[in-house]
């Protein structure tokens, strides 16, 4: 094959590859166009350096990851402003009128899927990052490149930012619904989910087997010298950017209406969920005058679309436990169709909320549904009652592990280190810096050591063998060693250290502190009463504590014999200034907080990390800030860092 039939021949690839991937529409047969891939394959196998940028041999899955790097975004990706009705869109121009009384406006849907930025750079993809928080999300190159929707290179050659929403057509979300009920899987919940979990695949195969797309919706850095947003994004779709179904320029209120009820009437035949319209100020100079808030480009906003309720009853209470163990009830309704699809859970916050709206099974309830979300029970009617209701009652024990709840009112938890909801969340923070301190035991292996079954709750951790471990991707022997001696190290902890490790509600580093040193090796077994006696332990601590203690003792117990924790004694403090007293400190003093907290913990104080009215002294340092502004206003008795010492 020559060069110019490669080339030719790939055009041809392009085009396959399009109709099928981008338009749906196949126009070869899977035989003709696998046979013309590995006819492309083998030249640019024998000349390398000859390949097409664009080869649809290049968008195959590449190797499995053990997880993404983190990647900046090179100018922050922002949030939208969000506008419900009319009223709402005409404040928000308002406000822009201020800079420009002269507006005109970029209109185009708003789809619903994963946001995702991409860096070009000498017209080839460099780098794909997921949003994350704005500045920093995750680097997603490898699975991106495997979305045909997305050129793998562009004509423009300078540094730009191009950005836009992972989406998946609602047949094709169908169709992995039911693929993954056939293989046993949980279904995703919505096409948003399902996008953008294939879009953070760790094995880019699996991306490259959903048929994600990619709806451009603007850009980030660049150097491109246009005036208008709408003559911007015409030049992003002619670099190989698929166009949106239906986009308008206005200069009115009317004119943005006019669109907006045009996309809602238009909807259900859109192959992707979309959840509003975006407005853009169309001239750029505007935009760049107006600026940003803290979250939102003031340029910019979102249409959403208008919340559609509809009536159904309510089946039962469905009970779901959180990785930190909080119990969040959801409503199971009757089967109903809301804005193209079938609706049977409805989110209720927690049983206060059930309260609030003295919901019963059986009860006839409005839902609404805003925005492609989770629809909430907005309404009971009570007048619908026909003596078939029954109260809801509150949880006593765990759905997952059957142990007892903790219930604080709005807060009912689950507190036991053994229950498969929670038990990664416990190994992780029983390991983290502030608690335990196991180095070489992250999140991912925690993650890792959970899902293959070699620890099921913090006790395994110290039956850990270095055989457990050897087999495992990653691990190396240096790597075993350093693990195993990390947690070999933690033993011969203080005491108080081991009982924040346990992530029990409401009972921190402080508390944990005191209570060990009060009652030294009768610490698992306080009572109620004796906790409360103390100062600075309420009710709920001691409630907590107790709870926590009653639902873990055989667990408790073994890892403090394993442990062998050191218990501090009690040593009797000769009368000083600050013995009994609560102090915080803040800012920066002439040597560390941490010894400054020691000597004062020695004197018999308590150091407490928040500003409250019973905080008896701050003490402060340079820099101090909104700590200082707290206490003052409270009117606690403040110290620089020469008037303790004078007091010391």
């Amino acid at each position: 094959m020559t060069q110019n039939q490669y080339n030719e021949n790939i055009e041809t690839l392009i085009k396959y590859a399009h109709a099928y991937y981008v338009l749906d529409n196949p126009i070869a047969s899977d035989e003709e166009y696998d046979k013309l891939a590995r006819l492309c394959l083998a030249y640019e196998q024998e000349n390398p350096e000859l390949s097409h940028p664009n080869s649809p041999n290049k968008r195959v899955g590449g190797m499995i990851l053990e997880g993404f790097d983190k990647a900046s975004h090179l100018s922050r990706m922002w949030s939208q402003e969000d506008v419900f009705n009319t009223k709402e869109l005409e404040d928000w121009i308002k406000r822009a009128n201020k800079v420009n009384t002269n507006l005109e406006f970029y209109c185009e849907p708003k789809f619903d899927g994963a946001s995702l930025n991409l860096i070009y750079e000498n017209g080839v993809l460099k780098q794909a990052i997921t949003r994350g928080d704005g500045s920093v999300g995750e680097d997603v190159t490898n699975n991106v490149k495997t979305i045909h929707s997305i050129p793998l290179s562009i004509k423009e050659k300078s540094l730009i930012e191009i950005r836009g929403e992972i989406v998946i057509k609602k047949h094709d979300f169908e169709k992995i619904n039911q693929e993954r009920l056939k293989n046993n899987e949980p279904t995703f919940a919505n096409p948003r989910n399902a996008a953008a979990g294939s879009l953070r695949q760790l094995d880019p195969n699996i991306t490259a087997k959903r048929k994600l797309f990619f709806n451009v919706w603007g850009v980030g850095e660049n150097s491109l010298e246009i005036t208008k947003y709408s003559e911007m994004m015409e030049y992003i779709y002619s670099l190989g950017f698929v166009e949106p179904p239906i986009k308008s320029l206005g200069s009115t209120v009317e004119d943005i209406e006019k669109t907006y009820h045009e996309i809602i009437k238009l909807r259900d035949s859109f192959e992707m969920m979309l959840d509003g319209m975006v407005i853009k100020i169309n001239d750029i100079e505007t935009q760049d005058e107006l600026g940003f808030t803290v979250k939102f480009p003031r340029w910019s906003c979102a249409y959403k679309f208008p919340a559609v309720e509809k009536t159904t009853k309510v089946k039962d209470i469905l009970l779901q436990v959180g990785r930190t163990g909080v119990i969040t009830p959801v409503a199971h309704v009757e089967a109903t169709l809301i804005d193209g699809s079938t609706v049977e859970k409805a989110s209720l916050h927690n049983f206060d909320e059930i309260a609030r709206l003295d919901l019963k099974l059986n009860d006839e309830v409005i839902i609404i549904k805003s925005g492609d979300i989770i629809p909430k029970i907005t309404k009971v009617l009570v007048d619908r009652r026909d003596g078939t209701q029954i109260d809801i009652q509150r949880p006593t024990n765990c759905p997952k592990c059957d142990s007892e709840l903790l219930d604080e009112g709005i807060l009912i938890k689950c507190q036991n280190l053994d229950c498969p909801s929670i038990v990664t969340n416990s190994i992780i923070y029983f390991a983290s810096k502030s608690c335990m301190n196991i180095d070489g035991l992250g999140n991912k292996i925690v993650e890792l050591l959970v899902q293959k079954g070699i620890i099921k709750d913090i006790l395994d951790l110290y039956y850990l063998k270095y055989e457990d471990l050897e087999n495992l991707e990653g691990f190396k022997e240096k790597k075993i060693n350093n693990l195993l001696n990390a947690i070999n190290n933690t033993k011969n902890s203080e005491l108080f250290r081991v009982i924040n490790a346990l992530a029990i509600e409401h009972i921190g580093e402080v508390a944990s502190k005191q209570i060990c040193l009060e009652f030294g090796e009768k610490t698992l077994d306080v009572t109620f009463d004796e906790l409360v006696a103390l100062d600075g332990i309420g009710e709920q601590m001691a409630k907590s504590f107790v709870e926590f203690m009653k639902v873990n003792r055989e667990l408790v117990h073994k890892l403090i014999e394993i442990i062998q924790p050191t218990i501090e004694k009690k040593v009797e403090v000769a009368e000083n200034p600050f013995k009994g007293k609560t102090v915080v400190l803040t800012g920066t003093m002439s040597k560390s907080r941490g010894i400054i907290k020691k000597e004062l913990e020695s004197l018999g104080a308590k150091v407490s990390s928040s500003v409250s009215k019973k905080t008896d002294y701050l003490i402060y340092g340079e820099d101090a800030g909104s700590k200082y502004d707290k206490a003052v206003d409270l009117g606690v008795n403040t110290l620089n860092e020469i008037e303790l010492q004078a007091m010391l």
